[in-house]
């Protein structure tokens, strides 16, 4: 059965398109109305818990702004790198919409929902340095990422930091899982492509990043 608007694939239909060192590539994943009620869903998601500015431990701020959902959020500050029970501002995380957790459920195929969705805003200028997703508890669950709005340049790299690296342009509604081997390789973003979508009302994408923290 094709996708239709809110429809997202069993488990068992889930194969990815490709590979990349190990990082499974869902190309096209979400069709454009499944897209646009992630953004419907997301709107809510900022509405109770609003987009801010980290920064890094060094004090540097970063270029994209972000919030969070579910039972913790991830922040950083001068004090470093860390999930938190409630939003800076002293407010409960919202809960995870079930649009977003119904493509963690059909990419990676296990019972245990992720217990938060990191939602990285980039405008047009902003990028994401290399870095490694290694602030939760159990690495051996994996991190799933979903993009929505403009094209973005995508890189993966290796355990190491450093050494050859490879890049993709990932589009809205594609899907990457990183898991297994790959679930500590270093990413980042290079840049953004704005103009490149029309889910969202202004250039910029949005990353939608799903981990099970604990």
């Amino acid at each position: 059965m094709e996708n239709s608007p809110g429809h997202v694939p069993e488990p068992a239909r889930c194969i990815p398109a490709g590979h990349i060192r190990g990082v499974a590539i869902f190309a096209g994943f979400l069709d454009r109305a499944q897209q646009e009620r992630l953004v419907a869903a997301l709107r809510a998601v900022v509405a109770a818990a609003p987009l801010f500015a980290p920064v890094t431990a060094t004090g540097r701020p970063m270029s994209v702004r972000m919030t969070s959902a579910g039972r913790f959020g991830w922040y950083s500050d001068r004090k470093g790198y860390r999930y938190i029970d409630r939003h800076p501002a002293g407010t409960p995380w919202p809960a995870i919409p079930g649009e977003i957790l119904d493509v963690w459920r059909a990419v990676t195929g296990l019972a245990r929902d992720p217990d938060c969705c990191l939602v990285n805003h980039y405008g047009a200028a902003a990028r994401m340095g290399m870095h490694q997703d290694r602030d939760e508890a159990d690495f051996s669950w994996p991190v799933v990422s979903v993009s929505l709005g403009d094209d973005a340049l995508f890189r993966i790299g290796n355990l190491a930091r450093g050494g050859p690296s490879e890049s993709l342009w990932l589009r809205s509604g594609d899907v990457l899982v990183l898991g297994g081997a790959a679930r500590l390789l270093h990413h980042g973003v290079d840049r953004i492509a704005p103009g490149t979508s029309t889910v969202l009302t202004a250039p910029g994408r949005i990353n939608l990043t799903l981990r099970v923290v604990t």
